[in-house]
């Protein structure tokens, strides 16, 4: 379910190296697949050739029901699954269903002065991804075999959020950095390339039936640090930064900075000590990564919008 922006891109692409028959399931509004930066052509008419699709909305319930019970698939991966109700007529539809992988979130914790989240965690009811808390709970009641994956932040080539591309923007612009606060709040970054190795590790795995395993980089970051990654990655200079007191201005629906404000990292621990996964990039390599395959090669999702940090800059300079 989903499988034509980002996570999946990269997850059907290690399915079918697996040998595994692999349907995407989209609205068709996108292509179904496309050739990757640093794909070569044999590679992505191998890929291509073997990948299914099924055109539907997955909002109309009945047709879901119909169109999946005349297939019967071994195994969903639901990757852009966010409220219970979405996923109820995938169960309905698969009653011999072997495994629901499910792509989760860790904005399900509940904030806490203990860090970092671990999944035995207390979670946050009034989260705005509380669907994905309630497609668990479903999951679980229903005595489905499943898994959920609760990534931190995502990056990596074809971001749809302007995570790195937000950074890349204004380095390339050679614009200043508006950070919020002292800069030194701890994050966490992981490769879209990690995660579907981890997606594709819970596949059949009795260690992961009905677990909840948290996926990111073994490293945590500040939002100074990952500034200086992100110029790092891109091979520019150092960046100037500047820090801002968010609550001194008025940015009405844009978004100033693309983190939460405040430390927000989990552990990953479970996920190597159970399913025997590691990242494979550190930090700046998979900026790096993430730089020369999409944004070094002019390709982005959102163009640059420097309005809120004309505020940030202006009032600075107002009261240099």
């Amino acid at each position: 379910m989903g499988g034509t922006r980002f996570i999946g891109v990269f997850l059907s692409r290690l399915l079918v190296k697996e040998g595994h028959q692999v349907t995407l399931f989209t609205r068709g509004k996108a292509p179904i697949t496309q050739q990757l930066p640093g794909e070569s052509d044999a590679e992505y008419a191998e890929f291509s050739s073997k990948i299914q699709h099924l055109k539907g909305d997955r909002m109309d319930f009945e047709f879901v029901k119909a169109s999946l019970a005349a297939k019967g698939y071994d195994v969903v991966y639901d990757i852009n699954g966010r409220e219970a109700a979405e996923v109820e007529p995938i169960i309905d539809a698969l009653p011999d269903l072997e495994q629901y992988i499910y792509c989760s979130s860790a904005g399900v914790y509940l904030k806490s002065d203990l860090l970092p989240h671990c999944e035995a965690d207390a979670v946050d009811p009034k989260s705005r991804h509380k669907g994905k808390l309630e497609t668990e709970s479903l999951l679980t009641a229903r005595g489905v075999n499943w898994t959920s994956i609760r990534p931190v932040y995502i990056y990596g080539p074809h971001n749809y959020n302007p995570v790195e591309e937000w950074f890349f923007h204004r380095l390339k612009a050679g614009r200043p950095i508006p950070i919020p606060g002292a800069g030194n709040q701890i994050t966490q970054l992981g490769h879209v390339k990690d995660l579907a190795a981890a997606f594709n590790l819970v596949l059949g795995n009795p260690k992961a039936s009905q677990q909840i395993f948290n996926i990111s980089g073994a490293k945590y970051v500040t939002f100074d640090g990952l500034a200086r990654a992100c110029a790092k990655a891109g091979g520019f200079p150092e960046p100037e930064l500047v820090h801002y007191n968010p609550k001194e201005f008025d940015f009405g629906k844009k978004k100033a900075f693309p983190f939460r404000d405040q430390h927000f990292f989990a552990s990953i621990e479970k996920a190597t000590r159970e399913l025997g996964w590691t990242p494979e990039f550190d930090l700046v390599e998979g900026l790096t990564d993430s730089y020369n395959l999409d944004f070094g090669r002019g390709t982005f999702r959102k163009a640059a919008d420097f309005t809120t940090d004309d505020m940030i800059l202006g009032k600075k300079l107002a009261t240099v």
